[in-house]
């Protein structure tokens, strides 16, 4: 049967690795609308339903979510990385 996992990324033999290589680990909160934020206007689209594959903003935005979750979460993690707050 599946059991979930529970232990915290500090706690993996990769965040090791991490440390010696001196690579940032950046972590957003559990609900970052990564993927429901458009990337050009900023505006959140709460009802986004998972088999929306393409997001469609009213700003004429047109972009596959999973993209766009990976370009939200690349800037959040450059703005984080440019206060100096990552871990």
């Amino acid at each position: 049967p599946y059991k979930k996992r529970t232990r915290a990324f500090e706690d993996q033999p990769e965040a090791d690795e991490y440390r010696r290589n001196h690579i940032a680990v950046i972590f957003t909160g559990r609900f970052f609308p990564s993927s429901k934020q458009c990337c050009c206007c900023g505006k959140i689209k709460k009802d986004l339903k998972l088999s929306e594959r393409i997001y469609r903003c009213d700003c004429g935005n047109r972009i596959d979510r999973d993209y766009q979750a990976a370009l939200n979460l690349k800037r959040y993690g450059e703005r984080i990385f440019r206060q100096g707050t990552a871990v």
